[in-house]
């Protein structure tokens, strides 16, 4: 898997600054300088900021125990404060999504199938939509069955489904970009979120895969995994319009080159 390196911050020096655009270079070796982003009038109100670290075991539980102090666990973990999640892309024979992410395109999109836990009990899809640094999510409910039926190729159905347009417009792009089930992707999740900002900092490791797309809905053929020790644990940080200070202050010592990782590239090294 490419990883594209930025060694600009996504941690503003202002946490009430407002965030615009800006195409001036980034200082080579700098550690966190400020970022700038468009501004809220200027975009979807839906649209957040999201970077990506990778981090070392160490880093992560030194962090987690700062955190701890200031944050607060997100309420859908379990006791020891985590969750699985499990996702299924959608690509072409052309891998678009792949060599979109890889490239780096400034405006992208992926399909995928998700549902949270041990166990298929709800499952979403979801589109998400990136541009110029900012990301967007939609998402809409799937019935088991319904997810059966979309993983056995019968799409037909999606087209009329006027209250769920993301189902009508995955159809529509499964005959015109020829998208199909492409790779399994699960991970444990540590979330933490505070308010102020809608922040959201997450911890994601013990990634794995199948060989198939058979293996988003049987547990027994996700066999390929990595450890944290072998493929590092992935600080992601999401937030709206501002980084309140406390949270960038926390952060500062473990953040050091911005990276454009994707656990749907680094599973594509499977197959």
């Amino acid at each position: 898997m490419q990883t594209h390196t930025d060694t600009r911050s996504p941690l503003p020096r202002e946490s009430t600054a407002r965030i615009i655009k800006s195409d001036a270079p980034a200082k080579p070796n700098a550690r966190l300088p400020q970022t700038t982003m468009p501004r809220a009038a200027d975009r979807p109100a839906k649209y957040r900021h999201e970077h990506k670290y990778e981090i070392s075991l160490f880093d992560f539980f030194s962090l987690t125990h700062t955190l701890r102090t200031i944050m607060q666990p997100d309420p859908h973990a379990d006791q020891d404060g985590q969750y699985l999640i499990t996702s299924l892309y959608f690509d072409n024979c052309f891998d678009k999504a792949l060599r979109e992410k890889r490239d780096g395109l400034n405006q992208r999109e992926k399909f995928r199938l998700r549902y949270y836990g041990s166990a298929p009990e709800k499952v979403f899809l979801e589109k998400k939509q990136k541009h110029a640094g900012l990301c967007l999510k939609n998402a809409a409910p799937l019935t088991l069955a319904e997810c059966k039926l979309l993983l056995a190729g019968q799409r037909d159905w999606m087209l009329a489904q006027s209250e769920r347009p993301l189902l009508a417009e995955l159809a529509f792009k499964a005959r015109t970009q020829l998208l199909r089930p492409r790779t399994v992707v699960r991970y444990s999740r540590v979330p933490f979120i505070y308010a102020p900002g809608n922040v959201r900092v997450t911890f994601d490791c013990n990634l794995c895969t199948g060989l198939s797309a058979d293996a988003f809905l049987d547990d027994a053929a996700l066999a390929l995994c990595s450890s944290p020790q072998q493929g590092g644990i992935i600080l992601e940080l999401k937030y709206d319009e501002f980084l309140p200070d406390v949270i960038r202050a926390a952060l500062q010592p473990y953040c050091g080159t911005l990276q454009a990782f994707s656990k749907y590239a680094r599973c594509r090294g499977f197959g």
